[in-house]
């Protein structure tokens, strides 16, 4: 019988390990941006074409390579960065594994123009589907270019489950702005279809966080710097205000590799503690430097996880790092018993204290019932007395507090809120609803729960589920069939957007304007917005806008329904009237009965109920008399 096993040829072999490595256009840019780093420069441009589908290329002012050197980087394990296998335990490069090239020349056509500074000519080579098909001598400044074209030409399925150019776009975004933050000292550039989308000046830490994250974090970071023998922590926080619904902010880097680590972030997560809410994320960025001994950087093909000598000393760090970050700016509690040096600087203290105060404050009453003997308890019935009038002090509090319940049992409380505009129809201002009024047929319980009574018993309504449930059925017309009215703003507001985030806001554009909102694209990451939905409350266009985008990447990671639905469920839920708002009977009666006309009242989108159903029988049988 003939052998069956043999080895596979080397094209098979490095498409085989590029499913691994290179498993969409972004990869292939964190493998590249990380190739420059290592390389020495300090300009670094990545130009993207049809999302990274098209072309990727990566520029850079690095050391180059010569002529041999630009030939053998395309070779499987072919590196520089290792020599012995103790190497591995010392990693401070990027990349080292020399995959990265050879996975990438495997799945697209490749070109390479490089040249050192010392060399008089560079070199082109061109590579398809692991061929070299030319090589030879070409001009080029100091530096590396390498071109990577119609990725995944020779594994058409593969290309196949590539997502929308919008999708892989944001991909790209996130690997690109992983490599930046970790080395704000180098110039970044991103260059999409002609139109520059990120221009990263060198500067520090906290000027690339801005230059990314945008400007609205300048005000709200809190420094992190901790330094000990074992490692060194240090960074930024985002004050509790900055907190989101999703992780998207939150980068950990350790020795500038971008890694994730649910470990770590819920030490960052318990070092807030009770200062976000449960369901929210803190943003950080933060940088972890510690011996390359102490952690394997070698347990996973794109290296985002790794594997700590010691974790439990890493987390113990992180915490108390971000914990003492907070408590030195004020934001958590804190006992500080050193002393102000602003307090030495007071009249009161760098004064003299003069002979004619010292009298003056010695023969008060006041002053020897506290320095005589068994004074301290001891009244002055005298005229003289300061504290003749103390009764006067109680009198005047009394009546002014009875002036002041007496002008607010005859005020009236203010209406609602804005959202007062999601009821057609004029709202009057809300009464207190007192029990004592049994022939009331709705009661707000906690500004929360509406109590209905029905024929048989009681209905207990969530006003805040039971209008998320109204408003996912009207935008669910919408969305899916006729165009929502537009409320045109008498002035046009201009929104600035991360990156990111306005990648994804020009990708639901066409969405947005089905269910109301007018906007154009301005620049890069600016929009004008024209126009909202009627039921967008005035003065909070612009923030609706970004609750809505938070909410959209919140319902991405979370559900795998389309565009459109998972838009739809976004609005219901940002614009529902929130638990805690006072309503009026009106408003408590036309919700009620709006939720009724539902297709299914019973449920809000996501499955939770929204209201619940007590009959006359489980009354009875509560208290007995069944």
């Amino acid at each position: 019988m003939a052998d069956i096993i043999q080895l596979l040829p080397d094209s098979i072999a490095n498409q085989i390990a590029a499913g691994e490595v290179i498993q969409r256009p972004a990869s292939a840019v964190k493998e590249l941006l990380e190739n420059a780093v290592d390389a020495g420069a300090t300009d670094i441009k990545l130009i993207v074409t049809d999302a990274g589908k098209q072309l990727l290329q990566v520029v850079d002012n690095g050391k180059g390579m010569s002529e041999t050197d630009a030939r053998m980087a395309f070779e499987r394990h072919a590196t520089s960065k290792i020599s012995k296998i103790d190497d591995l335990f010392r990693i401070k490069t990027m990349g080292f594994r020399g995959e990265a090239l050879a996975s990438i020349a495997a799945v697209a056509q490749v070109e390479l123009k490089t040249k050192r500074v010392e060399d008089t000519m560079g070199t082109f080579i061109a590579i398809e589907n692991s061929v070299v098909t030319q090589q030879q001598p070409c001009a080029h400044t100091n530096g590396t270019s390498i071109s990577m074209k119609n990725l995944f030409f020779s594994v058409p399925a593969r290309r196949n489950f590539l997502k929308s150019n919008a999708v892989e776009m944001r991909h790209i975004i996130d690997e690109f702005i992983r490599v930046a933050m970790a080395f704000p000292h180098i110039f970044f550039s991103l260059t999409s279809n002609g139109q520059q989308i990120f221009h990263l000046e060198a500067g520090n830490i906290k000027q690339r966080i801005v230059q990314i994250l945008g400007n609205q974090y300048n005000a709200r970071l809190v420094s992190v710097k901790e330094d000990t023998d074992y490692m060194n922590v240090y960074g930024f926080v985002g004050k509790p205000e900055t907190a989101k619904k999703t992780r998207g902010d939150q980068y950990f880097f350790v020795n500038n590799r971008f890694i994730k680590s649910a470990y770590l972030n819920h030490a960052v997560n318990t070092a807030f503690g009770d200062l976000i809410a449960k369901d929210s994320f803190p943003s950080y960025v933060l940088f972890i430097d510690l011996d390359p001994t102490q952690v394997d950087i070698n347990v996973h093909p794109t290296k985002q996880e790794i594997k700590f000598e010691d974790e439990k000393i890493i987390y113990a760090f992180v915490q108390a790092a971000v914990k003492h970050a907070l408590a030195q700016f004020s934001i958590s509690p804190t006992l500080d018993f050193s002393l102000d040096a602003s307090i030495l600087g007071l009249d009161a203290v760098s004064k003299p204290f003069t002979h004619d105060q010292k009298n003056d404050t010695t023969e008060k009453s006041l002053y020897q019932s506290f320095t005589q003997p068994h004074q301290a308890h001891k009244i002055d019935k005298s005229e003289k007395s300061e504290l003749k009038n103390w009764k006067e002090f109680f009198s005047s509090s009394s009546h002014h507090q009875n002036e002041k319940s007496t002008n607010s049992s005859t005020a009236q409380l203010p209406l609602a809120s804005a959202n007062a505009s999601y009821f057609d129809y004029e709202v009057p201002k809300p009464t207190h609803i007192l029990l004592t009024n049994f022939s009331a047929h709705y009661v707000q319980i906690h500004n929360t729960y509406i109590i209905v009574t029905t024929e048989s018993g009681f209905l207990v309504v969530h006003q805040q589920l039971a209008h998320e449930r109204i408003l996912y059925e009207h935008y669910s017309v919408s969305a899916h069939g006729m165009q929502m009215a537009s409320q045109k703003s008498l002035f046009p507001i201009t929104i600035e957007l991360a990156p990111a985030d306005a990648q994804l806001l020009a990708d639901l554009l066409p969405d947005l304007k089905n269910i109301g909102y007018a906007i154009e694209p301005d620049n890069n990451h600016s929009f004008i917005l024209q126009g909202c939905p009627a039921d967008v409350p005035a003065g909070n266009e612009a923030h609706s806008i970004e609750l809505l985008l938070e909410q959209f990447k919140h319902f991405s990671s979370e559900m795998s329904f389309g565009r459109r639905e998972k838009l739809v469920r976004c609005m219901s839920r940002q614009q529902a009237i929130k638990a805690g708002q006072v309503l009026s009977i009106k408003e408590m009666e036309v919700l009620v009965n709006q939720l009724f006309e539902c297709n299914t009242p019973n449920t809000t989108p996501s499955g939770s109920p929204t209201y619940l159903e007590f009959k006359e029988d489980y009354l009875d049988r509560m208290f007995g008399k069944a």
